[in-house]
C-alpha cells in the first residue's frame, strides 16, 4: 500500500510538474510578446516622431509653427467618425495632410492633433491608412 502511495504522489509530482512548465512557457511566451509589441498609450501605438516619414516630421513643424499649410482642408476639425481615437468633445481634434510623394491627391496619409491651442496640441497621432488605424507621436 505504502509503494503504490509513492506511486501516486510521484504521478501527481510529474503532472504537477508538467503544469508547471506549460504554465512558465505561457507566460514567458506571452512576455516576449508584449516586449515585441509597439508601446501603447490608452490603447493607441506609439510611434517615435524620429520614425515617421519626412513628410509628416515636415507637416509636425508646419503644425507648430502655425502653418503656411499646402491645403485648404489642413487645419479642420476632424470629426472621430471612426472613433479611433479617444473620446473628444467635437472640436478637439484637427486633421493635417501628410504629403505623399506621386500622389496626385491628398492621399491617405495625415497627422490629427488635439488640444486647445492648435499650435501647442495635446496629442497627435499619424495614420497612414486614412483613418483606419492611428499611432500617437512621441517625441
Amino acid at each position: 500500500m505504502i509503494s503504490g502511495g509513492r506511486h501516486r504522489s510521484a504521478s501527481a509530482l510529474a503532472k504537477l510538474g508538467l503544469a508547471l512548465f506549460v504554465v512558465v512557457g505561457i507566460t514567458s511566451a506571452t512576455a516576449t510578446a508584449f516586449a515585441r509589441a509597439p508601446a501603447t498609450d490608452n490603447g493607441v501605438a506609439t510611434v517615435a516622431l524620429a520614425d515617421l516619414p519626412a513628410e509628416a516630421r515636415q507637416t509636425e513643424q508646419l503644425i507648430r509653427n502655425g502653418g503656411p499649410f499646402p491645403y485648404a482642408k489642413d487645419g479642420t476639425v476632424f470629426g472621430n467618425r471612426e472613433r479611433v481615437l479617444p473620446r473628444e468633445k467635437r472640436g478637439f481634434y484637427r486633421e493635417y495632410t501628410v504629403k505623399t510623394p506621386g500622389s496626385r491627391d491628398r492621399g491617405a496619409r495625415r497627422i490629427v492633433c488635439g488640444g486647445l491651442q492648435p499650435t501647442a496640441p495635446q496629442a497627435c497621432y499619424y495614420t497612414a491608412d486614412h483613418y483606419s488605424s492611428f499611432k500617437r507621436i512621441v517625441q
